[in-house]
């Protein structure tokens, strides 16, 4: 943690209010049966909304533990991973910096990720990373410019 013990950056992953669309989908589909004078399938309409919200909520729980994302200056989160800033040796550049050569944005772009999933999460984008171990490797995030530039400043300060 920072010294005011705040966190400077974080994606939950997935969020929870998404939910909220299984009670107002299931409520269309019931005013569109009233609307058509139609019998309204109350318990299929239950069902379905139950048997989908259960598959929701267990699709937002994995988001949440394996594609969230927190950093407080010293500590980065990677889904269930912990890496120490102190660990990082080098953040490689992106790979859309054009004055970099192939051969350095392959060097990170085949490095497995940092966390328990084998690829970057989809809608998320890697940045490379070099640890005082040798290893090259990936943290990810959706807005990867600020992960990036805030690595990059608490790297140059320790």
């Amino acid at each position: 943690m920072t010294a005011s013990g705040d966190v400077l950056f974080e994606e939950p992953g997935a969020r929870w209010n998404s939910l909220l669309a299984i009670p107002i989908m299931c409520g269309i589909g019931i005013i569109g049966e009233m609307i058509l004078r139609g019998p309204v399938h109350w318990l299929g309409w239950g069902v379905a909304g139950t048997a989908v919200g259960l598959v929701f909520c267990w699709q937002i729980y994995a988001a949440r533990t394996y594609a969230s994302v927190s950093f407080d200056g010293h500590t980065l989160r990677q889904g269930t991973k912990t890496l120490q800033v102190d660990e990082i040796a080098e953040i490689l550049p992106p790979e859309s910096d054009t004055t970099v050569s192939n051969k350095v944005a392959d060097r990170w772009l085949l490095a497995p990720p940092l966390g328990d999933l084998p690829t970057v999460p989809k809608r998320r984008t890697g940045i490379g990373l070099v640890l005082r171990s040798g290893t090259v490797t990936q943290a990810w995030a959706k807005d990867h410019e600020t992960l990036r530039t805030l690595l990059a400043e608490s790297v140059v300060q320790r």
